[in-house]
């Protein structure tokens, strides 16, 4: 039931449940069972402050909630009704501001509150048993919608991410459905009124450089690990060169004195060897010390009063780049054609895409300001494949054919002990490994789902044997996408029989995933046989 609809500008505020004008702002509000939307109108200009509406929802105690996070990286699971949501206030201000890390997620333009409240973007769901009620917004390209579960005042609260908007004319502001039923007919449903075709793309197996070299690749790393691949039967759809080919990051036509030969050269021995080659990206960004900055400060993302917006402390540190730049567009699309077309890359893996949108425009939101971004690497790509990362997944519905739903993983199983209690975006593998299972019902309906890689080496892995084995079978089981760093030809055959047992799994072998004591259980078909995957959590 709807309690409030909440509305203020620059010049007029009130709280309504029926539609009506002031002065020269018009609202409407469709209230039904299953569907609310409110629509505002200005005959002149309008500068939005708030907007929100809120409704009497009566939570139980046993209820499971789901919020989706941010970002791809921030951490999406289901939690109880009375969890509490860490945001940033741990950590020392000087330390925020020093390393910029309130620009990895919301934390810059949403309030976190207490246990009890709850927060997250474009859709989330109840969930009583085996019955999901899914709230879903179909108007996210005005701005993204924040919804907020207040288990204590029994509240399900929608806010618009439109703070300091301009506009005149229409400005589509809230489409919220409600959709109640099994976890297969809910999604579907909310994807049809999407209108976002299923996605085309199949499984895709693959491996990364990034997981065990790091940014230490070279080319002779290159053609080690493309050696291991030698064995038809476990030879991937993809070999991806990720980041460290590059003088820095920005300056993606330059590659370092460790490819003496080149990038075309690198995707030449790639394909020859019976792989799509791939490369990693960051279109949007550029570190502090590449040649990018320094020849085109006018290309950094700036506020109004002109100062240049850093979007996280990665390499040394890095600025989000301004997409509505003629001349930075016109750049990025000599990158595109170069890495496709001259270079001869299949896949293109394109990260830290949230930096396109690290602030509003006057007249966009951040979420306008994202599809636009989004929309743009589409139309550079072509038919290339796109892999997308750090991205708001609203925006990349449909846009790209594989995204990531997770955070890093890491070598061990919680992550860096010192980075545990920073922002919600942290590499983790458990993290990205809960991701993996509650982001699920993205798979196949907005792309295919990127939970990254499972590993099952011996060397450079802090993982015991069985949490490999958990990743690499919880990858399989939920995800479109299964891509390693290991060097397959170094697996003896106890490895070999696992990575080539996750062939035939995917989610259509899952029965059941239920939460008890600290632990997950994962109840899955595998052959004849029914099985079992039990998850710590800890």
């Amino acid at each position: 039931m709807l309690r409030c609809v909440h509305l203020e500008t620059a010049g007029f505020s009130c709280e309504t449940t029926e539609s009506g004008s002031c002065g020269g702002l018009h609202w409407e509000i469709e209230n039904g069972d299953a569907r609310f939307t409110l629509r505002l109108h200005s005959d002149g200009e309008s500068v939005l402050r708030r907007v929100s509406a809120s409704f009497d929802f009566p939570f139980e105690k046993p209820d499971r909630l789901f919020l989706n996070g941010y970002q791809s990286w921030t951490d999406s699971h289901e939690r109880g009704v009375r969890d509490k949501m860490h945001s940033l206030d741990r950590v020392p201000k000087r330390l925020v501001e020093k390393y910029s890390l309130d620009r990895y997620g919301d934390n810059r333009f949403v309030r976190y509150n207490s246990a009890g409240h709850q927060h997250g973007f474009t859709y989330g769901y109840v969930r009583r048993g085996e019955e999901f009620i899914l709230f879903g917004s179909l108007a996210e390209e005005s701005g993204f919608t924040i919804i907020r579960f207040d288990a204590v005042d029994n509240l399900i609260r929608l806010e618009k991410d439109c703070r300091g908007h301009h506009f005149t004319g229409d400005y589509p502001v809230f489409d919220l459905v409600i959709l109640k039923g099994k976890e297969d007919e809910v999604f579907d449903e909310y994807f049809r009124l999407l209108h976002i075709p299923p996605a085309k793309g199949g499984k895709l197996t693959g491996y990364t450089s990034w997981y065990n070299l790091y940014e230490n690749i070279s080319e002779e790393s290159i053609e080690r690990d493309l050696a291991g691949f030698r064995h038809p039967g476990r030879r991937p759809d993809v070999f991806q060169i990720d980041d460290g080919y590059e003088h820095a990051v920005g300056d993606w036509l330059t590659p370092n004195a460790k490819f003496p030969h080149g990038m075309k050269y690198a995707a030449d021995r790639i394909r020859e060897s019976g792989m799509t080659p791939g490369i990693w990206l960051a279109p949007f960004t550029a570190e502090k010390k590449s040649d990018l900055v320094r020849e085109h400060p006018d290309w950094l993302l700036r506020d109004e009063n002109g100062v240049p917006q850093m979007g996280g402390c990665n390499w040394s540190g890095f600025y989000g780049l301004d997409i509505y730049n003629e001349e930075f567009r016109a750049w990025l699309r000599q990158v595109f054609d170069t890495v496709i077309n001259d270079w001869g890359y299949g896949l293109l893996k394109l990260d830290f895409l949230y930096a396109a949108c690290l602030i509003p425009r006057r007249d966009k939101t951040r979420a306008q300001v994202m599809y636009d971004g989004m929309r743009l690497l589409r139309e550079l790509a072509g038919d290339t494949i796109i892999l997308g990362c750090g991205v708001p997944l609203a925006p990349a519905f449909g846009l790209v054919d594989y995204c990531r739903i997770g955070c890093d993983m890491t070598l061990n199983w919680l992550g860096d002990l010192q980075l545990r209690y920073l922002h919600r975006e942290v590499p983790s593998t458990r993290n990205t490994l809960l991701n993996t299972i509650y982001r699920r019902q993205l798979d196949g309906r907005a792309f295919r789902n990127d939970p990254d890689v499972f590993l099952l080496r011996d060397d450079n892995l802090k993982l015991t044997p069985k949490q490999r084995e958990t990743l690499a079978l919880v990858n399989a089981l939920f995800a479109g996408v299964r891509f390693t760093s290991d060097n397959v030809g170094d697996y003896d055959p106890d490895k070999r029989a696992i990575y080539d047992r996750l062939k035939a799994l995917s989610r259509k072998n899952v029965t059941g995933v239920e939460r008890k004591h600290g632990r997950l259980v994962i109840r899955f078909r595998e052959g004849e046989k029914e099985k079992k995957l039990v998850v710590p959590l800890r």
